[in-house]
């Protein structure tokens, strides 16, 4: 069933002012499977997402590649006592299966 879709006047939550959810923009939003709709206008929104990645930044650890020895960076307190990995070293780790157990 193929749903007509229309232009919906909003009020933005942060600022308040009006905006337009357009008829393509509520498409996309039903293929993707979202269910509400935008709480925010474009402005709001790409402040947010410009302060998420923000805090993101300013969250991140410089460290040295356990593996390889270059420079990276980890979104956690790095410990002296677990190696920490670039993004390449992490992913090529992580495709490796475990060590199976001896047989008893």
């Amino acid at each position: 069933m193929t749903m007509a879709f229309a232009d919906k006047s909003l009020s933005c939550r942060e600022c308040g002012n009006a905006f337009v959810w357009t008829a393509g923009e509520q498409e996309f939003y039903q293929q993707k499977g979202l269910l509400h709709e935008p709480q925010r206008c474009t402005d709001c929104r790409k402040k947010a997402k410009a302060e998420r990645a923000a805090a993101r930044a300013a969250n991140m650890h410089d460290v040295i590649c356990s593996n390889c020895g270059k420079a990276a960076q980890v979104p956690f307190e790095p410990r002296t006592d677990r190696p920490v990995y670039c993004s390449e070293c992490f992913e090529a780790h992580r495709s490796v299966p475990p060590p199976a157990a001896p047989p008893a």
